[in-house]
């Protein structure tokens, strides 16, 4: 049996993993994972019990109970090089000893729900809608660097959308993964299923132009009108590729949801897109109580 040096599992002198500073016993099953930091407070607000809250760096805990269900709430910061970590740290709370430094031998199943703020990519996607990622396109590259990739991603898709972009190969390959069914099933009621971009940055990577000029100033259009079996692409955000696809090399259940507050196309933005968030907070807290 391995034993996980030191260097490739990093331990607290308080035992605890190292960039969330957490404990195995302080997680639940169900985690939200929200970007902003102080978005944990809005989530742990609809808490009827905290049960305690760790900070470090922009990485802020908390585990509490709703409805009688015990639930965590991650923030993750912005970016997949974020979720790389947080991803890796919760199934290592879950799934290694973290005293011997081995790998348990029952697999613990976590829940994933990402909850975050996005930019539709087609018109008829209306500001403060709720999109539901299926599948997620990783413009990042991070999972590739990730043994068995090929199983967890629809390859037929990822090449139709390399062939219609003309995939600059300069670039990072795109990865396509998709949410868990049982997830998208439990919120589908109140959201618009969709395909999403995660990109490697806000600026450049999502076709913003302030001063430097893009490599691809037509990427945009191409990724907007791509169809793949009736599947369009519906939003950008940046984070949803590496948890779908980690989730699934470690078989954990993950779905992202995203307030749409600004629309690409039709060049519009919420003025104040906190009420919505707060409405996708409490829906999806009741959703995961049952």
């Amino acid at each position: 049996m391995r034993i996980i040096e030191p260097s490739e599992l990093i331990i607290n002198p308080d035992g605890s993993i190292f960039h969330l500073h957490l404990h195995a016993e302080q997680i639940a099953d169900n985690i939200l994972l929200v970007g902003d930091p102080g978005r944990v407070e809005t989530v742990s607000s609809f808490f009827s019990k905290k049960e305690f809250t760790v900070s470090n760096r922009e990485f802020v805990s908390t585990t509490g109970i709703f409805n009688g269900k015990r639930i965590t709430v991650v923030s993750t910061g912005i970016g997949t090089d974020n979720i790389d970590i947080v991803v890796n740290e919760l199934d290592a709370l879950a799934n290694i000893d973290l005293k011997t430094r081995t790998v348990k031998d029952s697999h613990r199943k976590l829940t994933l729900v990402r909850l975050g703020t996005s930019g539709a990519l087609q018109p008829d996607i209306p500001l403060a809608s709720y999109v539901l990622t299926e599948i997620s396109i990783g413009f990042d590259g991070l999972l590739n660097f990730y043994a068995n990739r090929d199983k967890v991603c629809e390859l037929e898709m990822e090449q139709a959308f390399l062939k219609h972009t003309n995939w600059n190969d300069q670039c990072a390959k795109p990865y396509f993964t998709y949410s868990a069914d049982r997830l998208v099933k439990l919120f589908e009621d109140f959201t618009i299923k969709g395909v999403t971009i995660s990109a490697p940055g806000f600026y450049g990577p999502q076709g913003r132009v302030l001063r430097l000029p893009l490599a691809d100033p037509k990427l945009n259009e191409k990724i907007e009108s791509f169809n793949y079996n009736g599947r369009r692409i519906t939003n950008f955000e940046m984070e949803s590729s590496a948890i779908n696809g980690l989730s699934k090399l470690m078989g954990h259940d993950s779905v992202t949801i995203c307030a749409i507050i600004a629309n690409r196309v039709v060049k519009d933005a919420t003025k104040d897109y906190r009420p919505a968030i707060k409405n996708l907070i409490e829906q999806s807290l009741i959703k995961l109580s049952q």
